[in-house]
């Protein structure tokens, strides 16, 4: 039986009043099963012990015939038997050292979400309808989904503008690999301009945050100034979230088309392992790397490379690619910030961001040919390397 890549289709949908109040009701019993547990859980750790899903599973059903937790009974209990799986998931990744001690989640700063699977909906005919629920969702079909398919999960969430978004997971047949070709690229991440191409090309960073600044500071100031817990603050803060929402949605289009044309045009995609994590504690940088998304542009590459039969090599963060003439080999002493253009002895005149993509590029396709890997592991909370982090580039 043939096996396809697994796809999330995301689409929005406006629910009705009661479908509102219903997921509400929802998010909210998930958010207090996960701390339940969570707790129940931290509470057996420092006693030394271990307590797996199952047995919170166990606990689930005692916590439902107390009385001052009968509400659990309101809603599917499929949503709440996934939110113990989840914590599974992430206890099993803080114990394989792959991320931090799971957190309680909060009422107003965590996202809001239910998952269902298949016992918990019915899909027919285009239509989706969750448990405790008569109507099917008003969904906006912006694509269809793949001919002949049906999700095997459906997540409901709204994020803090307000907005409802329906996400289904499907088998993809339609993904398939990309004919093999001989092209390979390297690509150096910059804050003037978003990629350096070792072809030469230069990729203008848009700069979304910087469309919506004025906006944004003008709703910030307005929402400091409201009272703590008034409708008004609450109101305030959903305007805060739709400019945030909006830049959001325009940098994650922008990065989706760039990587998807780069995956298409080349076998080959050779980048810089970069620690964003350590980045962003620069606070001088930290608003332009942050809207950069370099983190989102690699996770694009990576999981896209896979669905495609593309291959992305990650050079370590410490090689000189700025400093080494692609042309000689010759390994400069110092090359300051502001240096954007720079002639090596042996006469090649270098363009700093061009030059360090060709480097980038020869080191990555040397090694591979070697029979050796050059990608780092992630193997630190957040997924990133934990040792000293240079200063990017600031172009000007």
């Amino acid at each position: 039986m043939a096996t396809y890549v697994k796809r999330a289709f995301k689409y929005r949908f406006h629910p009705t009043d009661a479908q509102a109040a219903e997921l509400s009701r929802t998010f909210g019993c998930v958010r207090k099963v996960y701390n339940l547990a969570l707790a129940a859980r931290t509470q057996a750790w420092t006693r030394q012990e271990r307590v797996n899903y199952y047995q919170t599973s166990a606990m689930l059903t005692v916590w439902k015939k107390t009385g001052e937790l009968a509400y659990l009974n309101e809603v599917s209990s499929v949503p709440l038997q996934q939110a113990l799986r989840h914590l599974q998931v992430a206890f099993t990744n803080f114990f394989g050292k792959r991320a931090k001690y799971p957190r309680f989640k909060s009422r107003k700063k965590s996202r809001k979400s239910a998952e269902y699977t298949t016992s918990a909906f019915r899909f027919r005919d285009g239509r989706l309808t969750l448990a405790k629920m008569r109507e099917p969702l008003d969904i906006v079909w912006t694509r269809p989904l793949p001919a002949g398919v049906s999700p095997s999960t459906v997540t409901v969430s709204q994020d803090a503008a307000g907005r409802w978004f329906i996400s289904m997971l499907c088998d993809d047949p339609s993904v398939q690999p990309l004919p093999a070709t001989d092209t390979a690229v390297g690509i150096d991440v910059g804050l003037n301009h978003l990629l350096t191409l070792s072809t030469g090309e230069k990729i203008t960073n848009p700069r979304h945050e910087r469309r919506d600044r004025a906006a944004l500071a003008k709703a910030q100031r307005r929402l400091a100034k409201k009272e703590k817990g008034s409708a008004n603050r609450a109101k305030a803060r959903r305007k805060v979230a739709k400019i945030h929402a909006r830049i959001a949605d325009r940098r994650r289009d922008t990065l989706h088309k760039l990587t998807t044309r780069l995956v298409r045009e080349n076998q080959t995609l050779v980048i810089e392992d970069l620690s964003v994590r350590n980045m962003v504690k620069n606070r001088s940088l930290a608003r332009a790397v942050s809207d950069a998304g370099w983190a989102d542009l690699r996770s694009m590459l990576e999981y896209k490379a896979q669905w495609y039969g593309r291959e992305v090599i990650a050079v370590d963060r410490w090689f000189p690619s700025s400093k080494l003439c692609s042309a000689c080999g010759t390994l400069r002493e110092r090359m300051p910030l502001h240096v954007r253009t720079w002639t090596c002895d042996c006469g090649t005149t270098h363009d700093r961001d061009v030059n360090a993509a060709r480097n980038l590029l020869a080191a990555g396709l040397a090694v591979t040919a070697c029979g050796a890997g050059v990608r780092p592991q992630r193997s630190t909370p957040g997924g990133q390397s934990a040792t000293k982090q240079e200063t990017p580039r600031r172009e000007p």
